[in-house]
């Protein structure tokens, strides 16, 4: 559904995007993440035709998006910073929104009110809080019916009933519409819960792209505990990280969890068990390999 081939985008001398080339499927929810300053915001600039690459090529749906207005009709996008016209209210955008994508359903709007039903249709959404204002912004991003939809911290200020009921929302469309989610935010414990596919993103590059269950399946983390020092583990075994607390030690393996336990069970520990990593711990760890300081991932 997106892809970026060779991206570059340069603010004088500074590169914000630097090569980048990124494959994002169709249908899917794609988590984009990556520490401040990689170029996230900028990216997702260039993925809705807002910016112009200083070269390289973005393309939706098999279309180049810059000066594409077919292809920014398929795209809706809720920034982070929310902007809308002067004193328009929910109901002034819906009718803005009427007149700009054909695709807009009248009768989804009127379904999805129910589901917003704090929202005073006929306030100015810039006098709404903030968390009404993305309630907004839901609410008519939805109703274009998109192929696309791109997030940037899309449920920052909303309570967790709100988030639980717009994630709801969201990942029926992407069952039933085949809609394809972009969503970039630094709440990676919420990202683990929808994404098919990760993209982890520094220095204007994409360092790692791939599906969350070949992530979570080729790296492993084991706590394993000996009678007394432990032994030298096999050379075959792939160890990324190794902490140690009283006679437990954790390490982190590049390995599935069955492929570990194979190479380190002939070792007779008295205690030897995988755990998964959580898209945090990886999401450190990558970094750790790339300049930042590698801390040590809290077990």
């Amino acid at each position: 559904m997106i892809q970026t081939i060779d991206l570059v985008k340069k603010f004088d001398d500074f590169a914000a995007l630097d090569r980048t080339t990124m494959h994002v499927p169709k249908g899917c929810v794609y988590g984009l993440v990556g520490p401040n300053g990689a170029g996230k915001s900028t990216l997702i600039r260039h993925i809705t035709g807002i910016f112009k690459p200083t070269s390289g090529e973005v393309f939706v749906d098999g279309e180049p998006v810059w000066d594409n207005e077919n292809a920014k009709a398929k795209t809706a996008y809720i920034p982070d910073d929310i902007f809308y016209l002067g004193n328009a209210s929910t109901k002034d955008m819906m009718k803005y929104y009427k007149g700009i994508y054909p695709q807009f359903s009248m009768e989804r709007y009127e379904k999805l009110q129910a589901a917003f039903s704090g929202i005073d249709m006929k306030h100015p959404i810039r006098r709404l809080s903030k968390g009404m204002q993305k309630q907004s912004a839901f609410l008519l991003a939805m109703c274009i019916s998109p192929k696309l939809l791109v997030l940037d911290e899309p449920v920052d200020g909303l309570d967790p009933v709100m988030r639980r009921q717009i994630w709801s929302l969201i990942m029926a469309d992407v069952t039933e519409h085949d809609t394809t989610v972009l969503v970039s935010s630094h709440n990676l414990r919420e990202l683990e819960d929808v994404c098919d596919y990760v993209g982890i993103m520094d220095h204007g590059k994409i360092i790692l792209e791939r599906s969350l269950a070949e992530l979570q399946g080729n790296i492993c983390k084991v706590q394993i505990a000996f009678e007394a020092e432990m032994p030298q583990l096999p050379n075959s075994l792939n160890i990324l990280h190794h902490t140690e607390m009283g006679r437990i030690h954790t390490l982190i393996v590049q390995a599935s969890p069955n492929m570990a336990m194979k190479l380190l069970s002939p070792l007779q520990p008295i205690l030897l068990e995988p755990l998964p990593l959580s898209l945090e711990e990886i999401f450190i760890y990558e970094l750790g390999g790339t300049g930042y300081e590698c801390k040590d991932i809290l077990f």
